[in-house]
């Protein structure tokens, strides 16, 4: 009997440990379907640790997790029917062609060979690899490589599929095409959970972005409500001249109470705001003293401020003393 699914990943104080090292250190998890969950955290903070557990390659010391409504453990037959995982690193033969390795997972799987033929032509036009089917994967481009890697995911179509740094070391193009694809993927309505050393990334894919760091969850929300968290965002004002820059860094340092960063190259003001109405006030008052603006503009916070905020490192860095992802 099919189980009913309320959340795509539960998990409740879920605890991996090596030696005496927490990787992950009761980590919960509420993740709905049909969205994409960006997992964020520094290297060594226990991301790929969680995603190994979730897709039952290695065993939690401690806690209870679902997925798509298995038992982790008890039911992890079943929670591998409905899920698949792409690492860092591509998992195909490169010794074969794109459309071989398709051919050979859909036989894996149980597909006639007709069956696996169709599936990898559709896959194949579909990642927009059709020219490049019989060429060897080792003489893929990366971008290549990683659409093949996702197709080979995807043969059978997940419930939930783990994308565990897919864009790592792509150039800007390689990483849009991926970007589409996984969009593409939840519009039918596989969910995904994604980790990224890419900021922007997470701030284009994500509905919903959860940051590890040491081995717990210290932050979730989306990515508007993570930039909202962190505080002020900015105000942004441009002149023509050093005078008028003079003059409004007075008004305004008056009216919001703040220190103004003067830019003289550019003759901009940039404050911290934490209401856009004062701001719109103090933009005001400007006008009622008749000082010229070129321009203005009001920013967020960005998901790298509140990356560095929240765990005090980029995602590239590493955190202290933890050797495990």
């Amino acid at each position: 009997m099919e189980k009913k699914k309320m959340y795509a990943v539960e998990a409740t104080n879920l605890v991996k440990t090596f030696g005496k090292e927490h990787a992950v250190d009761g980590v919960d998890l509420k993740i709905p379907k049909g969205i994409v969950y960006g997992f964020l955290g520094p290297n060594g903070a226990g991301k790929t640790t969680t995603i190994r557990m979730l897709a039952t390659l290695l065993k939690p010391n401690n806690g209870h997790a679902t997925v798509m409504g298995y038992d982790l453990v008890e039911e992890a037959d079943d929670v591998r029917q409905k899920i698949s995982l792409t690492g860092q690193f591509a998992s195909v033969d490169e010794e074969l062609s794109g459309r071989e390795n398709l051919i050979f997972i859909g036989r894996l799987v149980g597909y006639t060979r007709k069956e696996a033929k169709q599936r990898a032509d559709e896959l194949l036009a579909a990642f927009q690899l059709t020219d490049a089917s019989k060429r060897q994967v080792k003489k893929y481009s990366g971008g290549m490589r990683r659409r093949i890697d996702i197709a080979a995911s995807i043969v059978t179509s997940p419930e939930l599929l783990f994308l565990d740094e897919p864009t790592t070391g792509l150039d800007p193009r390689s990483r849009n095409q991926v970007w589409d694809i996984v969009r593409a993927l939840v519009k039918q309505g596989t969910t995904v959970f994604l980790t990224t050393q890419y900021l922007e990334e997470a701030d284009q894919l994500a509905d919903l972005i959860g940051v590890i760091d040491h081995g717990k969850l210290i932050a979730e929300g989306t990515s508007k409500e993570l930039k909202a968290s962190v505080g002020a965002g900015s105000l942004i004002v441009n002149f023509d001249n050093e005078v008028e820059l003079q003059r409004a860094s007075t008004i305004l340092e008056e009216q919001l109470g703040e220190k103004a960063d003067k830019d003289l190259k550019d003759y901009s003001l940039t404050l911290p705001i934490k209401e856009h109405d004062k701001a719109a006030v103090a933009i005001g008052a400007l006008a009622n003293q008749n000082v010229k603006i070129k321009e203005f503009s009001m920013a967020q916070p960005s998901l790298d401020e509140v990356f560095l905020t929240l765990t005090g490192k980029l995602p590239d860095q590493e955190t202290d003393g933890v050797v495990n992802e």
